[in-house]
């Protein structure tokens, strides 16, 4: 057996410290991160102390690191979004390899630049699109590869946020302000777009989206709300939004408590809300990413599908429905439940498919796509994607965009080449 690959981990915030790191735990045989590079001292110096990392490795920034010069045989690259592409080219030029966390980068241009740059120096990145690697969905594209359903006519897919996930990310956190972060359709459903392609065996010919932000608007703030809800807020007891029973009294290993920075105890947590960004009030937020959009697209032969994505729902998780000639497939992916209905338009028939749950992250996703790359820079297996195929997602989602924001269809065709161009 090969000895393991070694990485590098830029950004132990949740995905690189639970979701990526722990497979290098529980399978030392086959990864072992020897270098971390993480802003935050807390959780720089617990990522290393799991991983065995010397001090000499450990460095405040993805730059420090990269000074040292090629320390591992790949990086995990899961810094903030709006760091991905200065990161991601350095570490290229560097000679690394690269999983990198989803969405590639934050705009257009750079998404193209990234794609460029590993094709020109030879160099594997992988799109952390980890739903490709869930049983559910390797399940569902098997399903539809099958014929079963017969000819593809119209397909459904729904991106539910529940309400307190909307809040914690697109209202409160890193992700709320576009400028700051990217558009929440390419944050939040580039996992959806990669899949739909995958699904649909190749990319939307034509595409239109609309979408707004509706409800988190200081104008739809109760009467009388503070700022903070730490502030003796008056509506508190009915506002479903409220902080501090989301942070507070959830377990502290939960997402997304351990999201807050530094430790987790009460009283760290309790002045966490006092002074920092998860404490506000949702109405008073600096917030302008949209709280829902839908995405009407044209595949090959003229078949329809719509994406709705919102931060409304009541429970966390995807939905879908796929109509075919033959048959209808109706899927539920939630963290509790996830099951596959088909029925048969000829014998009217219905078969329940239930799928296991998986102890990783995104229904073993998480797992999944760390095990694919592994497996890949071993020369085991090869990946199910490369950078140009998890380009076509990001490439949707900023249409998506110029289709909001003009009232126009997109031409996919001509995007793509207008986008080789920047």
């Amino acid at each position: 057996m090969s000895k393991p690959i070694t990485a590098v981990m830029f950004g132990a915030g949740g995905r690189g410290m639970h979701a990526y790191g722990p497979y290098a735990l529980a399978h030392p045989d086959e990864l072992n991160f020897v270098a971390v590079a993480e802003p935050d001292e807390y959780r720089r110096t617990q990522f290393a102390k799991a991983h065995n990392i010397p001090a000499e490795n450990q460095f405040p920034s993805w730059e420090a690191l990269i000074e040292r010069g090629k320390l591992a045989d790949t990086a995990f690259n899961c810094t903030q979004d709006h760091m991905h592409y200065a990161s991601s080219i350095a570490a290229l030029e560097a000679g690394y390899d690269m999983l990198l966390e989803k969405p590639m980068t934050t705009t257009l241009k750079e998404t193209v630049h990234l794609v460029q740059t590993a094709e020109k120096n030879g160099r594997v990145v992988q799109v952390c699109h980890v739903l490709r690697y869930t049983s559910f969905f390797s399940k569902l594209k098997e399903i539809l590869d099958s014929g079963r359903l017969g000819d593809i006519i119209t397909v459904e897919h729904r991106e539910n946020a529940v309400y307190w996930h909307m809040a914690h990310s697109f209202v409160r956190g890193h992700w709320r302000n576009e400028a700051e972060s990217s558009p929440m359709i390419l944050a939040k459903c580039s996992h959806d777009l990669d899949l739909l392609v995958w699904n649909m065996g190749g990319p939307a010919k034509k595409l239109q989206s609309f979408g707004s932000l509706i409800h988190f608007r200081p104008e739809n703030a109760p009467a009388g709300a503070t700022k903070r809800c730490t502030d003796g807020c008056p509506a508190a007891d009915q506002c479903p939004f409220d902080a501090r029973p989301i942070y507070l009294n959830m377990a502290t290993e939960s997402w997304p408590v351990r999201a807050i920075p530094g430790d987790l105890s009460l009283e760290s947590r309790q002045k966490a809300l006092e002074t920092g960004p998860y404490g506000r009030c949702v109405y008073y937020c600096d917030n302008d990413v949209v709280d829902h959009q839908t995405l009407n697209m044209e595949f090959e032969g003229g078949r329809s599908v719509v994406m709705v994505m919102h931060g409304h729902s009541h429970q966390e998780g995807r939905t879908m429905r796929y109509d075919g000639s033959r048959g209808t497939l109706r899927g539920q992916f939630y963290g509790h439940e996830q099951r596959i209905e088909i029925h048969d338009h000829l014998t009217d028939r219905c078969e329940t498919i239930e799928i296991p749950l998986s102890e990783s992250g995104h229904g073993g996703g998480d797992f999944g796509t760390v095990k694919s790359f592994v497996q890949a820079m071993r020369g085991e297996a090869e990946a199910l994607t490369n950078a140009r195929t998890s380009m076509e997602s990001h490439l949707m989602a900023f249409a998506a965009e110029e289709s909001r924001h003009n009232s126009s269809v997109i031409d996919m065709a001509d995007f793509r080449q207008r986008a080789e161009k920047l």
